[in-house]
């Protein structure tokens, strides 16, 4: 690795923090609210945390589109908990509630849940429609991403 900064967004505060490319595998801290910046969870973004992460972020975004009335969504929870130890710190995992944040839905015309999108760079990179479970999760992103 090199030490080459990365931008990484706070799950706590959303600040956007300057962190060595060598260093995230040293649990680093937030420059603001000192909270860490990786904590082995799927965040759960309102649209304005989404757009901050998505944008902002030097690592891809793992975002899941799910809804609370999915069954197949709550069987993927525990995989993508799972999947979002495993791949941090070079990934940052999130959840979007569709029901609550209805607007990001309609912007990425997400038509079946749960559907997982991969972002780098603030731009869509993957879609997967369909249920899959830690092992598959892992192995999707680290096929598509870049």
């Amino acid at each position: 690795m090199t030490d080459r900064s990365l931008h990484i967004v706070c799950p706590h505060c959303h600040t956007t923090n300057r962190v060595a490319q060598n260093h995230l595998e040293r649990a680093p801290d937030c420059g603001r609210c000192h909270q860490p910046l990786f904590t082995g969870q799927p965040l759960v973004l309102d649209e304005q945390a989404f757009d901050r992460h998505v944008s902002r972020s030097d690592i891809p975004v793992l975002v899941d589109f799910w809804a609370p009335w999915c069954g197949p969504c709550r069987m993927m929870a525990s995989g993508f908990e799972a999947a979002a130890r495993q791949l941090e710190p070079r990934f940052r995992l999130a959840k979007v509630n569709t029901e609550e944040v209805q607007g990001l839905a309609m912007r990425y015309q997400i038509r079946s849940i749960p559907t997982l999108m991969l972002f780098a760079g603030g731009q869509e990179i993957a879609r997967q429609a369909g249920a899959l479970g830690q092992g598959e999760i892992v192995r999707w992103v680290q096929t598509h991403a870049r």
